[in-house]
């Protein structure tokens, strides 16, 4: 399985992303590099990895991340505050890739890539194992910026759909690849207790000009919020959630995630 630890060195088979999808409902899950530690990313990931999450989003910590809420940003702001450097996490990613081949996504903005240098980034996350990376400050007009390198180093561009983007869903769903990554509500990330959008819809219209799985993410937080989405959509993303659980109980969190993230896999099964 994709998602267990090995003793091969994960990177010499690269999983390609949609590949979690062929074997029922996807769960992906996200976390911030270097909150509370950066042992800790390179552990929590793994757990994850082993209790049932199919892809794991890596948030690259950054001072204006404009499509987080209090949550996410606090994690950050953590984060930031011990110097972490994309160097730093790009050491994590290499090491989970010595014990697991889980698919690896890092979610970022554009200022610190083009800090870093689009060339080196992306040859970067090719040596190390990344597959993919979503860039939610990045319009989809503006991909071009930085389709030469992940087309270079075959890193997938994950397309982000807004409950806005109801004219333009045929454009942006036939030049998707990878996952669709379909956003529940408006606003910036953040547990919900109720998700009022009209997911199965938006999923249907998708579906109309696409095979690109489609993965629901922003506010989903309970068992129950990821069985109900997941009867149209092939995938939900938590973020706030976990950060939330890691936040609680900082280098101590490892046994919470593995109930957390087992239950949601188990509900989504049933």
């Amino acid at each position: 399985m994709n998602n267990i630890r090995s003793s091969t060195a994960a990177s010499k088979s690269r999983w390609l992303i949609t590949e979690i999808f062929k074997n029922g409902k996807a769960l992906i899950t996200y976390l911030t590099a270097g909150d509370p530690s950066l042992d800790k990313t390179e552990d929590y990931i793994l757990t994850m990895a082993e209790n049932g999450s199919d892809l794991i989003e890596i948030g690259i910590p950054f001072s204006d991340p404009v499509a987080e809420g209090e949550t996410i940003q606090n994690a950050m702001t953590r984060a930031l505050s011990k110097n972490i450097d994309l160097d730093d996490i790009f050491n994590v990613v290499e090491n989970v890739r010595k014990k697991s081949n889980v698919p690896l996504v890092f979610m970022t903005y554009l200022n610190p890539l083009f800090s870093y240098g689009y060339e080196k980034f992306f040859k970067k996350c090719a040596s190390t194992g990344i597959n993919g990376i979503i860039v939610p400050d990045m319009p989809f007009e503006e991909q071009e910026e930085i389709k030469s390198f992940t087309d270079k180093y075959d890193i997938t561009i994950i397309t982000l759909i807004a409950p806005t983007s109801k004219e333009r869903i045929s454009v942006l769903a036939k030049q998707a690849e990878g996952f669709i990554y379909l956003v529940s509500s408006l606003g910036v990330t953040g547990v919900r207790s109720r998700i009022t959008t009209n997911i199965d819809a938006i999923v249907s219209e998708i579906k109309k000009v696409t095979d690109t799985p489609v993965a629901v993410g922003f506010g989903i937080s309970t068992p129950e919020q990821a069985k109900k989405v997941t009867k149209s959509a092939d995938g939900v993303i938590i973020g706030s959630a976990v950060v939330k659980i890691i936040a609680e109980y900082k280098e101590s969190a490892a046994s919470k995630l593995a109930e957390y993230v087992s239950e949601i896999k188990r509900v989504m099964q049933d």
